[in-house]
């Protein structure tokens, strides 16, 4: 079944069924409904998308790399939220999303295969192979909490100085023994460390996060206890709140990379009879609906998920109008805003209280 079965049908040209699907505004309406309900009734499917995208130049598709599984951008509520934003802001131009996850294989590398007009490099590590597949096609990229390049569009949040907001907060409740779980793709994972240096190569936010916190304490004297972990869930954060907490010495605050975090840093807490904010003061990140739900309410620093997806996007479809017309649109750095919120989960330490 061709378009020019369907003209042979209507008595038409073949060119005047291609306008039908491609070009509406070429027809009336009374034409157009005529040729798709012979589409409908002879069975046919709509023009060959790989086809239509090779005469467009376009392929209607904008792509988002991410670290780990595909999995993480439908259970993550900082990425939900952020993936949202995109949506929305891709919604009038017609723009479809693929997710398109870090794997690399010899006979599957969705970054090198999957046709697509631009995308997004969304919290990746600067050495994944993906990466370096995304750059060699030369499509229009913006990078999103990455360390920022001098040729691409990049939008951060400033990570840095939230952290450092979170930490002075502990410090002027009068905490000085404050413990850290953070997230670092390159370990060690699940110890106790005294080590606040950043691992050499590890993520962007990662990096201004713990740079943020440390460099607060620092300046107050204070030498943090720190644990990393890999990934962003809870399951493991409990694992690393144990490490930290089940112990005579423990902190009586502790700083987290996320609020998934700080929640597995309470559930240990109240799985040792601690209370919180009693016992235990705990801060996250994000601000993600997760912090709202929580008892007590999470302190916590506030990120803009929405202002976040909306520059991205508009910086991604801004970088495809230019490759479109043979120019290259001027790389964009933005950094967002951060903002402590505080609410109920963070208190003086208990031998400062009357």
């Amino acid at each position: 079944m061709t378009l020019q079965t369907i003209a042979d049908h209507v008595g038409v040209s073949r060119m005047t069924v291609s306008n039908a699907f491609s070009k509406p505004d070429q027809l009336s309406t009374a034409l157009r409904e005529r040729i798709l309900a012979a589409a409908t009734e002879l069975g046919y499917g709509g023009p060959d998308a790989a086809a239509r995208a090779l005469a467009r130049g376009t392929t209607g598709t904008v792509g988002v790399l991410l670290t780990g599984t595909l999995r993480y951008a439908f259970t993550d509520e900082v990425a939900t939220n952020f993936l949202g934003a995109i949506v929305d802001e891709l919604a009038p131009t017609g723009l479809a999303l693929t997710l398109l996850p870090e794997g690399y294989r010899e006979d599957v590398a969705p970054a090198r295969d999957v046709a697509m007009d631009g995308a997004l490099v969304y919290s990746c590590t600067p050495e994944l192979p993906a990466l370096d597949v995304l750059r060699r096609r030369r499509i229009p990229l913006v990078y999103v909490d990455q360390n920022p390049a001098p040729d691409v569009s990049s939008v951060n949040v400033d990570d840095r100085a939230g952290a450092r907001a979170a930490a002075r907060h502990l410090l002027e409740l009068g905490h000085r023994d404050i413990g850290i779980i953070t997230l670092s793709l390159t370990g060690p994972h699940g110890v106790l460390l005294t080590d606040a240096d950043p691992p050499a190569g590890d993520a962007h936010v990662s990096t201004q996060r713990l740079l943020g916190w440390t460099g607060a304490l620092a300046a107050a004297g204070v030498r943090p206890r720190i644990i990393r972990q890999h990934h962003c869930q809870v399951e493991e954060a409990y694992d690393a709140a144990r490490v930290l907490l089940d112990r005579p010495d423990r902190p009586t605050a502790v700083l987290c990379f996320s609020d998934a975090i700080a929640q597995g840093v309470v559930h240990v807490a109240e799985d040792l009879g601690l209370r919180v904010p009693a016992d235990l003061s705990v801060v996250g990140f994000d601000d993600n609906p997760l912090a709202h739900r929580m008892r007590p309410g999470l302190t916590t620093v506030r990120q803009d998920l929405e202002a976040k997806g909306h520059a991205a996007a508009a910086a991604l479809t801004a970088a495809i109008a230019a490759a479109r017309t043979g120019g290259a649109a001027r790389p964009r750095q933005v950094t967002l805003p951060t903002e402590l919120v505080v609410r109920a989960s963070t208190a003086p330490p208990p031998q400062q209280r009357p």
